[in-house]
């Protein structure tokens, strides 16, 4: 196998992983802000669950600029196309980001009910938001997006932003993302709240976990029916970095599900998502919140895991010029490009990983409501 080949299924990988830790590190932290006004009664208890997340969630964002980072650099192609076709959802997910870091800096400078409650209107937002767009954004690429080229590589959109918004199967797959959220702040409250906290979010992280392997199943069978992309002639993996001039490919209902047929070791993913999400709300239910955000991470793994297998080799997908599509092979960089960034990401991202887990052992134990309530300098 050639080395571009092989550089192009590694960074393919790579942006798996990143995806992956978004989910699961950036989705607590946005889980955490969803359930801020539910999980906290009193003033004392939401500062207290924003203590919880507050040494960690602007170290946790480093996910979601690596993600950017990862697709700019490794798929410019796809960053360039995706990021003008979402460009109106782009600014939704922008503003909600934007305004997060604000509400934590902000909520608790002035000591008054209406201005507090404010900020924890704009937690609500700011958590909830990303996670439906993120979400949604996964079930917008699935069945493909309106998009193409001309034969000067300018590119054009084929349908509205507002139907990448509103349509079904994306709002079921933002509601999903959106539950696992939950589910993983919610464990992350338990691990780290006492009571009051603790009891309020086992109960919705609990049922959170629930209603997630319900609509991952729901959209398992909806997805079946979807019309997938497949290449009806051979394709060269090693082909140069350009959406113009590639092999056919038609859209057939029940396509997305021929990598599994082909390889039904690809069945583990799909299981592992349904089992994570159910085990882990039993384990929350029987008070073993670690256990429970341990499960909830292997559900994201699942999850994002079979949606990358069914879509393999395949990125963004366009359902007006199917040949036009971007995969894996033809919105790469380069050879150099691409084996200069894996040196870098093999010294970083495990650096990333180091000082994270150093982060949370170090600031690990509970987080009292009455050390918070009488320290005005925590959140």
């Amino acid at each position: 196998m050639e080395l571009y080949v092989v550089l192009k299924l590694v960074w393919a990988l790579v942006l798996g992983i990143v995806l992956i830790n978004i989910g699961v590190m950036v989705g607590m932290d946005m889980g955490v802000g969803t359930l801020l006004r539910f999980v906290g009664k009193t003033d004392a208890e939401r500062r207290t669950a924003l203590n919880i997340v507050g040494p960690h969630w602007d170290g946790n964002q480093v996910w979601f600029v690596l993600g950017g980072g990862a697709i700019f650099a490794a798929f410019p192609t796809l960053y360039a196309t995706s990021f003008s076709t979402f460009y109106v959802v782009m600014i939704l997910l922008l503003f909600s980001m934007i305004l997060r870091p604000v509400a934590f800096e902000y909520r608790s400078k002035v000591d008054t009910t209406h201005w507090r409650a404010t900020w924890d209107w704009a937690f609500l937002v700011s958590g909830a938001l990303p996670m439906i767009v993120y979400g949604a954004a996964m079930g917008n690429v699935l069945q493909g997006v309106g998009f193409h080229f001309d034969w000067d590589g300018q590119y054009h959109q084929d349908e509205s932003f507002i139907w990448y918004l509103l349509n079904p199967f994306a709002i079921l797959c933002g509601l999903l993302s959106l539950a696992m959220s939950i589910f993983q702040g919610g464990a992350m409250l338990m691990i780290r709240g006492e009571e009051p906290i603790y009891g309020r979010a086992r109960r919705i992280a609990t049922v959170s976990g629930l209603i997630a392997a319900v609509l991952f199943i729901i959209g398992g069978v909806w997805v079946q029916a979807i019309k997938g992309f497949v290449y009806t002639a051979p394709v060269n993996p090693a082909m140069e970095a350009t959406p113009l001039g590639g092999p056919a490919v038609v859209m057939q209902s029940g396509a997305w599900m021929s990598n599994f047929h082909a390889m039904p070791a690809l069945w583990l993913l799909p299981v592992l998502g349904v089992a994570g999400m159910v085990l882990g709300a039993l384990g929350l239910r029987a008070g073993k919140p670690i256990l429970g955000w341990w499960l909830g991470a292997i559900a994201w793994i699942g999850t994002i895991g079979t949606t990358g297998a069914a879509m393999f080799p395949f990125l963004m997908p366009s359902s007006t010029t199917p040949s036009q599509g971007l995969t894996i092979w033809n919105a790469s960089s380069s050879q150099y490009t691409l084996a200069w960034m894996l040196v870098f990401a093999l010294i970083f991202v495990p650096a990333i990983i180091c000082y994270t887990s150093w982060a949370y052992r170090v600031m690990s134990g509970k987080v009292k409501v009455e050390s918070v309530g009488n320290n005005d300098h925590s959140y």
